[in-house]
């Protein structure tokens, strides 16, 4: 996902595709990251923890090598899919077995989890444009299937490391029994609409400085920069906010600071691209991991918790979905991508409100209360 924004001219100028069509190749991912993960739980059953991580990988690794096939625009869409479908049965049944695992270090061990994401988005970005640039922009998509191989190497590998996964025990609920708590919709919205961030981030920051004069290269530069920042942000927050119990001071910080990137972004792309992007590596790297790490914070077992969690992604990445495809809209009507990272700030700055709700001390008993 992260390789495609810096090589968005390339792909538009050899398959001939507008900026609004563009947006799907990071859309449809997502939009099936948020379908998987309803359907994570009922695969889980049916072939265990440990299938459905290997299955994922599977899947990621051959989306990323079709692209060698060169199929046009349909073997793109097709691959987004694909990877899309791999990334949400992983991200749907990890942070359950994180939480069993790791007990009152789950918010640190959730920022490895999310910066070890947010690091590989850097390595795409940063590279992709230098393969693309020898070996043309396919293959620049499809060698990051190499990576995915490698996964499932270690994965094998996993038990000389780490406990052995085991279908977690506990309270089993559906999504029709979440849908009727209106702390759940609160979760679900605030994690889409952060995302929504996120998602623009990775395709829409190098095309907003390659429409400024800026090269491939130098734009995906961006971009890493933009995501090592998320790196350091994603382990440093979720430290932060165990030592302090109350998420909400935390919170509010990383959105603050991701609004500010954004209003520099839409106001003065070229002067502040530097300080607007780290700005939102910081806001953006922290906000996500903390997003998942609130949800989970309503529910003390695991299983549950990652019914939750599940349920919550499934919703906010639908939700998340759309950004794109409107960022790139706005970009073909009205020439720049300013209006859309004005919107976004703005969006967040309505998450400081929300955020204000999810008071910890109070948040298991709330669901144990709802779902009676």
């Amino acid at each position: 996902m992260a390789a495609i924004g810096p090589l968005v001219e390339s792909i538009r100028q050899d398959v001939g595709l507008s900026f609004t069509q563009v947006s799907l190749l990071t859309a449809l991912p997502v939009i099936a990251m948020g379908l998987g993960c309803f359907v994570s739980a009922s695969i889980t059953k049916r072939i265990g923890f440990n299938g459905v991580v290997t299955l994922a990988l599977v899947a990621i690794a051959t989306s990323d090598a079709l692209h060698w096939f060169n199929l046009g625009v349909i073997g793109l869409l097709a691959t987004a899919l694909g990877a899309g479908i791999g990334i949400a049965l992983i991200q749907a049944v990890l942070p359950a077995f994180i939480k069993q695992a790791a007990g009152e270090k789950t918010p640190l061990l959730m920022g490895f989890y999310i910066a070890a994401i947010m690091g590989g988005a850097a390595l795409s970005s940063a590279i992709s444009p230098m393969v693309s640039h020898h070996l043309g922009w396919a293959s620049a998509l499809a060698v990051w299937g190499i990576l995915a191989v490698l996964g499932v190497v270690v994965w094998g590998m996993r038990t000389r490391v780490l406990p052995v996964p085991r279908q977690p025990q506990g309270v089993q609920v559906g999504f029709s029994d979440l849908a009727r708590l209106p702390r759940f919709w609160s979760l679900a919205i605030f994690f889409g609409l952060g995302t929504a961030g996120y998602t623009c981030v990775l395709a829409w920051i190098p095309p907003t400085f390659t429409n400024l004069g800026w090269t491939e290269t130098h734009a995906g530069l961006a971009l890493s920069w933009l995501t090592a920042i998320q790196v350091i942000a994603g382990l440093v927050f979720p430290a932060l906010a165990q030592r302090m119990g109350d998420r909400r001071p935390v919170l509010t910080l990383v959105l603050l600071l991701a609004v500010g990137g954004f209003v520099l972004l839409g106001t003065a792309p070229a002067a502040m691209a530097w300080l607007a992007t780290a700005l939102l590596g910081l806001g953006i790297g922290g906000l996500f991991p903390l997003s998942l790490i609130i949800t989970m914070d309503h529910a003390d077992e695991p299983a549950l918790a990652g019914q939750l969690a599940a349920c919550v992604q499934g919703i906010g990445y639908l939700i998340a979905s759309a950004s794109p495809a409107i960022a790139g809209l706005l970009k073909d009507l009205m020439g720049g991508f300013e209006q859309a990272w004005l919107s976004l700030g703005v969006i967040f700055v309505g998450l400081v409100g929300m955020c204000l709700r999810f008071d910890k001390s109070q948040a298991t008993q709330h669901l144990r209360i709802c779902l009676g």
